[in-house]
């Protein structure tokens, strides 16, 4: 492993072709931003040795990863990949790298181990740079490779100034846009680099041929034909790489033994963790840090994401943030659980039924048709349909309290703060605004009164 070796990522550009106002870094695969993915692959990386420079929506970006410990370079004015490396060079010069690795934020692929041999490689040679290379079938759209006899690299001209004629026909080697630089080699040709070409901007690129005239080494690592290093560019390219590692993920699960029934339409985050002998059916989709136990049951038509799921039940038409559901217990169908909502082993949230921060604890049961909101539900504590926690007062949020074995009938409103004492009952149609003691019947609720209709009188008929 290169111990010595830093990493600047570029999540600068706009991705005009992206058609999106938001930084084309923090366009989602899998429910992920782009830029997450090249994050996590560099987490063995000691923060102080990455480097993101960012420049459109520089503020979203922050914003996006604000809970990591990052370091950012602003480029205001996107002049290229040349100027967003120049300004982070400083910083690199200074913390006394040896080596430093330049890759793009909208790859979220990083091949670390070959990135690390392609540093090994350049020590080695003395090479000035390396970079790794695909060889494409088609390699319209990115910058081809020229070579000397000798194999060593030359240049690499982007597609806008490439002319097959000039070359002597195609060229089918292209750039990856990974590339390792030998700091102390590179640090004077920096300032060497012009715009000279038809965007206007400084290729880092052009460090290749720089190197080439004075006199310095380029290595060039083929990595194949791998889709895995092309950037994303366009929608099309962001949903063809999306479907291509959903596959790859649902076939990894497969192979664990997770079961997955229709799994064509079964889309699994990146960092979920299913145990082998949960069972899923699709369409469904599982994002986040979802967390899912051997013994689940999760039918078609949900939607979960930050959640952990024991052993228990999910029926179609559920949606799940932020949860934790207990061993046997049952969730749906037309169930929402929002973040903070706590389902304890054996309870039953049913169709209709949103909650969120809040505990039903052993057996609580809430069938129907009901808003649960910042409260705690003791054990085996019956909700009747249309029950609703009145948990927020216009400036503040409350809590509501129901403590083990109480009844709450159909259609009650409780404005919490309030306590509903353990065995107590409350009747269908209250609005309970006091505290309910244990075991007491509270009804609060206008009593009925019915009235004797007078009779129309009939009109005399002509």
């Amino acid at each position: 492993m290169s111990a010595t070796l830093g990493y600047v990522l570029l999540a600068a550009g706009k991705g005009t072709r992206m058609h999106s106002d938001s930084p084309k870094v923090l366009q989602a695969v899998l429910g992920k931003p782009l830029l997450g993915y090249v994050f996590d692959a560099l987490a063995h990386v000691p923060p102080g040795l990455v480097w993101t420079v960012i420049g459109f929506g520089a503020h979203e970006v922050r914003a996006a990863f604000a809970a990591r410990d990052l370091q950012f370079v602003l480029q205001e004015e996107q002049l290229g990949t040349g100027h967003a490396v120049s300004l982070a060079w400083p910083e690199i010069v200074a913390s006394g790298l040896t080596h430093v690795c330049v890759l793009n934020g909208d790859t979220p692929y990083v091949p670390v181990q070959e990135v690390e041999a392609l540093a090994d490689l350049c020590r080695d040679e003395g090479a000035a740079m390396g970079m790794l290379t695909l060889e494409l079938e088609n390699p319209f759209g990115y910058g081809r490779v020229v070579r000397f006899p000798d194999g060593t690299v030359l240049r690499v001209v982007e597609e806008k100034d490439f002319d097959a004629v000039e070359y002597g026909g195609e060229i089918n080697e292209v750039n990856s846009g990974v590339y390792v630089f030998d700091v102390a080699q590179c640090s004077g040709l920096l300032a060497k680099m012009d715009r000279d070409n038809a965007q206007g901007e400084f290729y880092l690129t052009q460090l290749i041929s720089l190197c080439a005239e004075a006199g310095l080494c380029v290595a060039g690592m083929p990595f194949g034909s791998s889709e895995l290093l092309r950037g994303i560019n366009s929608p099309q390219e962001l949903v063809d790489f999306e479907e291509a590692l959903r596959a790859r993920i649902v076939a990894g699960h497969l192979r664990s033994g997770v079961i997955l029934r229709g799994g064509s339409s079964i889309v699994i985050g990146p960092d979920v963790e299913i145990a082998p002998g949960a069972e899923i059916v699709g369409p469904c989709e599982i994002y986040g840090r979802t967390r899912i136990e051997r013994g689940a049951r999760i039918s078609s038509h949900c939607w979960i994401r930050d959640a952990v799921l024991g052993p228990c039940q999910v029926k179609s038409f559920s949606h799940i943030e932020g949860a934790r559901i207990g061993e046997g217990a049952s969730v749906g169908p037309y169930a929402r659980l929002r973040p903070g909502a706590d389902i304890g082993r054996k309870a039953r949230v049913g169709n209709f039924v949103e909650v969120k921060n809040a505990t039903l604890h052993e057996g609580a049961k809430a069938g129907h048709l009901s808003y649960l909101g910042d409260s705690d539900i003791g054990a085996d504590v019956n909700i009747g349909a249309g029950t609703i926690t009145c948990n927020y007062d216009g400036v503040r949020k409350h809590r509501t309290e129901i403590r083990e074995k109480a009844f709450i009938g159909s259609n009650t409103a409780l404005v919490a703060p309030v306590v509903v004492g353990a065995g107590a009952v409350v009747g269908a149609g209250s609005v309970v605004t006091k505290d309910v003691p244990d075991a007491a019947l509270c009804v609060a609720r206008a009593r009925q009164t019915n009235i004797e209709r007078r009779k129309r009188q009939e009109k005399p008929q002509s």
